[in-house]
């Protein structure tokens, strides 16, 4: 049997709800409701939201639908429940509800994890994953594997299992959301990455504890002969006094990677030269150089670092170059979207924690005019402020959190008013600014240092709406 057919014979004759109907239950629905599986879609949105076409895909597949204030309604009917990855366990009491049930509580990466039949590279950590994620799935692929991509970076895997065999390899991005239930019931990632760990997501996770211990999971239940790669130049230890670094909680076999300092086992930059290195414990090699990555920012050399140190052994030297000299990055991570009137544009709407706006603002190396601003996610936003003062002449700032970042600015004790700051409603209207003052030589940014979702579903809705009004400037 493959990895598909053995799950779908061990539900057979099973009701199966999904709640919340995203990038992840929805194709997971769809897939199930294929096969004959009996499936609920729930959601306390309606259908426009979710999207009246996919819904009318999924009502043809013979799928039901259980949505508004009563969504959850029709759970104790069901024998399995996959809930979206943001809907955490703790606070939401449904989910205990239906573990007293007797109903198993999944999710689309755990049932991936358990049946994968693959090689399984594995990142999280709070910046960088999904470069790094993207990295590393180019330079397997450009050495003749077959891989498949997907988890946080927005595709479902489960559906996968169809397809995918023991030759191929899987690369996954995990959140903090999708790692906090899966434990030792699930197979071991081959390789795990934390790419650093950091204070954020408060308004979701109870605590800053629950966070780290959620990241801790990629590499516990690791084996000896698995790899795990670790940020040498991040304090893993965020977590508090009574948690230690999670570096002793290595399993596998350990390698680092640092931009600062060279490192016993993993790629590492000379801050010097630039030249970027992999040691094997015995042996140094050099990858390449600095300058032969296109894509701007110490935090896309740390990113390349990771990356190397994850496919030593599998990828040559060659392939890390190549890709190095022609990926372009990321959507929405310092993406350059269009040169109007001699001002250059980026979309940087990932951004959405003040370390990731450090990076996208160092990574220019001059004065720029920046949009900031969406919905609040509980971060101390005093701790890019430094880096506004230096790196920004123009900052305009909108949605709700638009008063709490000028705040953090204004009360700086070396606010110094050489940063001007214009408050607005919209990223729209921010952007009408930006143009408008925006002299040829300039630089914009969108680097909203929060979530988008007082105006928008996504920040990659945010996104692609600041590249749409960007493309659409006439003269």
């Amino acid at each position: 049997m493959t990895p598909a057919e053995e799950y779908l014979d061990s539900i057979k004759g099973k009701k199966v709800a999904f709640v919340g109907m995203g990038v992840a239950n929805t194709p997971c629905a769809e897939f199930l409701a294929k096969h004959g599986i009996k499936v609920w879609a729930c959601d306390k949105r309606d259908k426009e939201y979710i999207g009246t076409e996919i819904c009318q895909k999924l009502e043809e597949l013979g799928v039901s639908f259980s949505l508004g204030e009563n969504y959850l309604d029709i759970l104790p009917q069901m024998d399995i429940v996959f809930r979206s990855h943001g809907i955490l366990p703790f606070q939401n009491p449904w989910i205990g509800e239906c573990i007293k049930r007797g109903q198993t509580v999944t999710t689309e990466m755990e049932v991936f994890f358990r049946y994968c039949p693959a090689k399984i590279f594995a990142v999280t950590g709070s910046n960088g994953k999904t470069t790094t994620t993207t990295l590393i799935a180019k330079m397997l692929e450009s050495e003749g594997n077959k891989v498949y991509l997907g988890g946080n970076i927005g595709k479902a895997l489960m559906p996968e299992l169809e397809t995918i065999t023991k030759d191929d390899i899987a690369v996954v991005e995990l959140s903090s959301f999708q790692l906090l239930t899966m434990g030792n019931l699930v197979k071991k990632p081959d390789v795990a990455v934390v790419t650093n760990i950091e204070c954020t997501h408060q308004d979701h996770h109870i605590s800053l504890d629950e966070y780290v211990d959620a990241k801790r999971n990629i590499l516990i239940y690791q084996d000896s002969a698995a790899r795990t790669v670790l940020n040498a130049d991040c304090d893993y230890s965020i977590g508090g006094s009574v948690y230690h670094d999670m570096r002793y909680d290595v399993r596998g076999d350990f390698y680092e990677f640092s931009i600062k300092h060279p490192v016993k086992k993993g790629a590492y930059m000379d801050a010097e030269s630039g030249n970027i290195f992999y040691s094997d414990g015995e042996k140094t090699t050099l990858v390449m150089n600095k300058r032969d990555i296109i894509i701007p920012g110490d935090h896309n050399i740390e990113n390349y670092c990771t990356a190397i140190t994850a496919v030593w052994g599998y990828v040559c030297t060659d392939t890390i170059k190549n890709i190095a000299k022609t990926f372009g990055g990321v959507e929405h991570r310092i993406e350059f979207v269009r040169e109007f009137k001699g001002v250059r544009y980026y979309n940087d709407s990932i951004a959405t924690s003040p370390s990731r706006v450090i990076s996208g603002l160092k990574a220019f190396g001059t004065r720029i005019i920046v949009i900031m601003g969406g919905s609040d996610k509980g971060n101390d936003m005093t701790e890019m402020v430094p880096y506004i003062l230096k790196y920004v002449k123009l900052l305009v700032l909108n949605g709700a959190t638009a008063e709490k970042i000028y705040d953090s600015i204004v009360n700086y004790p070396d606010f110094d008013n050489q940063t001007e700051i214009i408050k607005t409603d919209t990223m729209q209207n921010a952007l009408t600014i930006a143009k408008e003052k925006a002299h040829s030589g300039d630089i914009v940014s969108l680097c909203p240092a929060c979530p988008a979702f007082d105006q928008f579903k996504t920040f990659e809705y945010r996104g692609r709406e600041f590249k749409r009004l960007v493309n659409e400037f006439e003269d």
